[in-house]
């Protein structure tokens, strides 16, 4: 039997956050999202009290990530979740609006997953993250190293 993946999402504009969890509903995910609006609490979350990581062992997590947080840099949120060996097999999907070309392979480079520019229109925003929906439905994800 395979673990439930929950889906860890830091984002800290509301009015997106709301847009990406309903829109990945729509598309008929029924996982449970766990959504922070800032790094710091995310990393507690993540890395739990020690910051081993420890606390995610046997977690399957799909990581949605901003670059652009209030409080710290998303590249390094992806750098310490890609360098933890707990976390490193979580899936990272980076959505931000930063679409500059060093930026992304950068995240590339550090091993997130999937890097995708949140369109500026609302419609296309939408269809965009209900395709990302219908992405996670079908992928499959290992749970955190044991």
């Amino acid at each position: 039997m395979t673990q439930p993946v929950t889906i860890i999402m830091i984002e800290d504009d509301e009015g997106h956050a709301r847009l990406i969890e309903r829109n990945i509903r729509r598309s008929g995910v029924n996982n449970e999202i766990v959504s922070f609006p800032n790094g710091t609490d995310a990393m507690k979350h993540l890395f739990g009290a020690d910051g081993s990581g420890i606390v995610q062992k046997g977690n399957a997590l799909l990581i949605l990530l901003d670059l652009n947080l209030p409080d710290m840099s998303g590249i390094d949120i992806l750098k310490q979740i890609k360098e933890n060996n707990y976390l490193k097999a979580s899936p990272v999907v980076v959505l931000t609006t930063t679409d500059d070309s060093h930026e992304i392979k950068r995240c590339y480079e550090l091993g997130c997953n999937v890097y995708i520019t949140k369109p500026v229109n609302y419609e296309n925003f939408a269809n965009a993250i209900r395709q990302l929906g219908l992405f996670f439905s079908v992928i499959q994800i290992p749970p955190a190293a044991t």
